[in-house]
């Protein structure tokens, strides 16, 4: 498959989204698209599915769309549950509905070979069980329960109803069925929201391996490094295009600002000195006609725009000037919390300054620990020791805390009574809301300016302890970064929960994993503990290796023992092939007791030789 777009605008109502889109979509490309926030990239992605949202847009080349070859195109807001009230395992099950037909075409066709002798029905059992092994009958189930438990479903929620699951669950079940139609060209915006990291790592390995075209928009960096290839940049409504990953595009773009700035500089110079000879000497009838080869010179030249300074506005404050608590902030004595049941318990002491990242799967008690250490929620047992001049700054994910009937300011000065109206509109400037801005009702403003509101609302407090649950959900990669500047510089003590590893990384000194059994506490931060996960898991596969080495290797020589499997294969290749062609002798097919025990080997030796290629590349791995 391959899309050309060219020089495409999009205009919304009376807005102008995008002006100049220039980007191609090539077959097994890994594409990002990036850009702030309100930069049109969801507008593109559409756009892209439905090419009548595009227009000629403003650039020179002539406005195009060219598309070759016939594709399928996947999109998350495509998918919906038609039926709620069904089980997970049926909705699941429901993508591969024409594989689950044939299989019960199969079994109806078996038991008509034995109570009608028709060779149209051997015919057809024959076609049938030939296209159902080539459409991946034989793997299908295998393909979707992997895929169930790489995204954390257990047994027992595999018979729960759609209905019964959370939204965040609910977005990743429909991830699940858009990524096992597999289309040939896969969209996804955002598909890492409402995941934890260990999900987060498995759809970012199983992307890695898509065989198709796959776009994404992400504000995950490391998600992005991992997986892209190519990166287009939309910037002022124009798109930009970067080969490599995310880190390679910072780099890129950074040195393309440059060279244009340069070569922008060089040439207004190199215009000003042609048009300074012709001021010179138009008057000098030796000299006009040199003279006027130098405005000719300008008017050849392909004259360079001056590179736009990046738009990288973003939210200041200054948590440099706070008052020191005590050095024991907080003292968890056999903290047992939750709600109707124990989430988790725990022991640690919080000792001032310590940045403590908090990570494990969804639903088990990570923002319940946060609610419970931050006085929002009672512990069910236990108890929490707070130091003295504590002032606590918590950060809801849910943005429950905010009252939409108020507006911005209102909400601000509600918060902050003590505050003037003029330093607070000082205050919410600095957070990117100006003149009307402040007027508006919360209950119009976008997910990340409600994310702005509530962080300038515990910031300008000056917080000796900050508690953030998932603080950069809704925010660009420009705001992410600013935000961790911030909180890299901050003083005080900062006990967070994020799923962007990222942020993480570069923030955490200390390490709290939620587990479904434990909590697990770590005096290192994200890298080492990475580190020492690799180790485990190169430990456990070469242990696996040896064990396999030692019960399969010896005391037989590898070389021998694969040429052997080889001849199986061959050998039982053979004897599949055999039998089919007894399948359209007249003294079978005519006889449905010879072609049901034909079908059955036929089966059978099938699943002997998947076994013997598996055994085979376990002992060819052992060669290296």
């Amino acid at each position: 498959m391959n899309i050309k777009i060219r020089n495409a605008g999009v205009t919304l109502g009376i807005n102008t989204i995008l002006e100049e889109v220039n980007i191609d979509i090539c077959d097994k490309d890994k594409i990002a698209l990036v850009g702030r926030n309100g930069a049109g990239k969801t507008t593109l992605l559409k756009a892209i599915i439905n090419n009548d949202l595009f227009e000629p847009g403003v650039g020179d080349d002539k406005f195009s769309i060219t598309t070759l070859g016939k594709f399928t195109i996947g999109y998350l807001e495509q998918i919906a549950f038609k039926n709620e009230n069904v089980t997970l395992i049926d909705e699941v099950r429901s993508i591969f509905s024409n594989l689950i037909n044939m299989e019960n075409r199969i079994n109806n066709l078996v038991a008509e070979m034995n109570n009608h002798n028709d060779s149209k029905i051997i015919l057809e059992y024959t076609e049938t069980l030939e296209n159902f092994k080539l459409l991946g009958g034989y793997s299908y189930q295998k393909e979707y329960e992997s895929l169930l438990k790489k995204f954390g479903f257990t047994e027992e929620e595999k018979q729960k109803k759609i209905k019964d699951f959370s939204g965040g669950e609910k977005t990743k079940i429909a991830l699940m069925k858009l990524l096992l139609t597999k289309p040939d060209l896969l969209i996804l915006d955002e598909p890492t929201n409402h995941l934890d990291i260990t999900t987060i790592e498995n759809l970012e390995s199983y992307l890695k391996d898509y065989p198709k075209t796959l776009i994404i928009v992400s504000h995950d960096r490391l998600f992005l490094d991992n997986i892209v290839n190519v990166v287009y940049e939309i910037d002022y409504g124009k798109t930009y295009k970067y080969i490599g990953n995310y880190s390679n595009y910072e780099i890129e773009k950074e040195k393309r600002y440059e060279k244009t700035l340069k070569d922008y500089e060089y040439q207004q110079k190199e215009i000003k000195r042609l048009k300074s000879i012709y001021e010179r000497f138009r008057f000098k009838p030796t000299k006009a006609s040199m003279a006027l080869s130098k405005l000719k010179q300008i008017e050849r030249m392909d004259l360079i725009e001056k590179p736009r300074i990046e738009d990288t506005k973003t939210f200041k404050t200054n948590l440099k000037e706070i008052t020191n608590p005590s050095k024991i902030v907080m003292n968890l004595k056999n903290l047992a919390f939750g709600y109707d049941n124990i989430l988790g318990q725990i022991n640690l002491e919080v000792i001032r300054g310590m940045k403590i990242g908090i990570i494990g799967e969804n639903g088990i008690g990570k923002s319940t620990f946060l609610k419970t250490i931050a006085k929002k929620i009672s512990p069910i047992s236990g108890e929490v020791e707070y130091g003295i001049n504590l002032n606590i700054g918590y950060f809801d994910q849910t943005l429950a805390m905010l009252d939409n009937d108020n507006t911005v300011l209102e909400e601000f000065r509600n918060y902050l009574p003590n505050i003037s109206y003029e330093e607070a509109r000082r205050a919410l400037g600095s957070f990117l809301f100006k003149n009307e801005d402040i007027d508006k009702k919360i209950n119009v403003l976008s997910g990340g300016e409600k994310v702005r509101l509530q962080l300038c609302k515990i910031l300008y407090s000056k917080p000796n302890v900050l508690i953030l649950d998932e603080p950069t959900n809704h925010m660009d990669i420009i705001s992410k970064e600013h935000l961790e500047n911030i909180l890299k510089d901050y003083p005080g003590t900062l006990i967070f929960v994020s799923h962007d590893r990222y942020f993480v990384k570069k923030l955490a000194s200390y390490l709290l994993v939620f587990n479904k059994n434990n909590i697990e506490y770590y005096p290192y931060g994200y890298t080492e503990y990475e580190e020492k996960r690799k180790e485990e898991r190169d430990n456990l596969s070469v242990k696996k290796d040896a064990k396999k080495a030692k019960t399969i290797v010896n005391p037989y020589n590898l070389n021998k023992e694969i040429k052997n499997i080889e001849k199986e294969i061959t050998n039982k290749e053979s004897e599949i092939n055999n039998l089919k062609n007894e399948l359209y002798q007249k003294d079978v097919y005519s006889n449905y007791e010879k072609v049901a025990k034909i079908n059955n080997l036929i089966e059978s030796y099938n699943q002997e030789l998947n076994e013997l290629y598996e055994k085979w590349e376990n002992l060819s791995s052992l060669q290296n």
